[in-house]
């Protein structure tokens, strides 16, 4: 899959398309994919709710996907 992780994706919707992703929501303590809110929040609001910068996250994501 080509493409880039947004904030405004939710954070199931990443993790299906970029399994990479578990690498930074663990790296910033988003271990938080298995509870209900990873259902209906996207990753702006689960990084905002841990203190972490959305951008930052989005960034090395999208770092990662572009190593493949």
């Amino acid at each position: 899959m080509t493409g880039k992780v947004t904030k405004d994706m939710g954070l199931i919707e990443i993790v299906q398309n970029y399994p990479e992703a578990l690498e930074v929501f663990q790296k910033y303590g988003l271990g938080c994919i298995g509870c209900a809110a990873a259902r209906y929040e996207n990753l702006e609001a689960g990084a905002k709710v841990h203190g972490v910068d959305p951008e930052v996250m989005v960034s090395e994501i999208n770092a990662l996907i572009e190593q493949r």
